[in-house]
This record gives C-alpha cells, structure tokens and sequence, in this order.
C-alpha cells in the first residue's frame, strides 16, 4: 500500500503534467489528451501515467507522450523539488471510453423500452 507521501507526489504529478500539457506541448499527436491517474512506486523510481484521449487515435498519443517523456520529466524536475523525478511510463485508461459506451447502451435500451410501452398502450 502507498504511502501518504506517495500519494502526494503523485498527485503532484499529475497536476504538473495536465498542465504542462495543456500550456507547453505543441506536439498535435497529445492534443486532447487528459491525464487520469498517476501511480508512483515506492522508490519514486517509476511512475505510470494513465490518460485518455478524444478520439480514437490512442496509441499515436502515447507514442507522442512516449517520446516527449524526457521533456516532460524535465519540466517536472524544474516545478517539483525531489531528489530523483520518476520516469515515466504512460499507459491508455479506457475506463472513460468504456463509460461512454455503457451510457449509450444504456440510453438505447430506456429507449426501446419506451418504445415498447407506447406500442402496448
């Protein structure tokens, strides 16, 4: 289990990445990606991002957060004060994807089932 301080730094990072995202990269392949989650080792050695992206073009996403990791760590390491800033791994969270899904399943049989009640009156 993580500890308090864990949590803190990875919440920390997430912030910073979300907003470095949103302010410095210019790379169109991280247009419209949003960090969900952060999770941070123990060590601090290593962290996994998890993001989401609008559209369905996810895996050019983390190629371009892959490839921008250096920079991203960097800047991390300028606005965070730890000894070692961890490298970063990012990983696509399909949970929203997977939300919107199961809401339109949803809105579709509600619908059906309106349907199927107006017919019987």
């Amino acid at each position: 289990m993580a500890n308090q301080r864990n949590l803190r730094v990875a919440e920390q990072i997430l912030h910073e990445l979300a907003s470095i995202l949103m302010r410095e990269m210019k790379d169109p392949r991280v247009v419209g990606v949003t960090i969900t989650a952060v999770n941070v080792t123990t060590d601090l050695e290593h962290a996994k991002v998890w993001f989401t992206v609008f559209g369905d073009d996810h895996d050019a996403a983390r190629k371009g957060l892959a490839s921008a990791a250096g920079f991203l760590r960097s800047e991390l390491a300028r606005r965070m004060t730890l000894r070692t800033v961890p490298k970063l791994t990012f990983v696509h969270d399909a949970s929203v994807e997977r939300g919107a899904h199961l809401s339109q399943l949803i809105d579709q049989a509600v619908a059906e089932d309106k349907k199927h009640h107006q017919d019987d009156e």
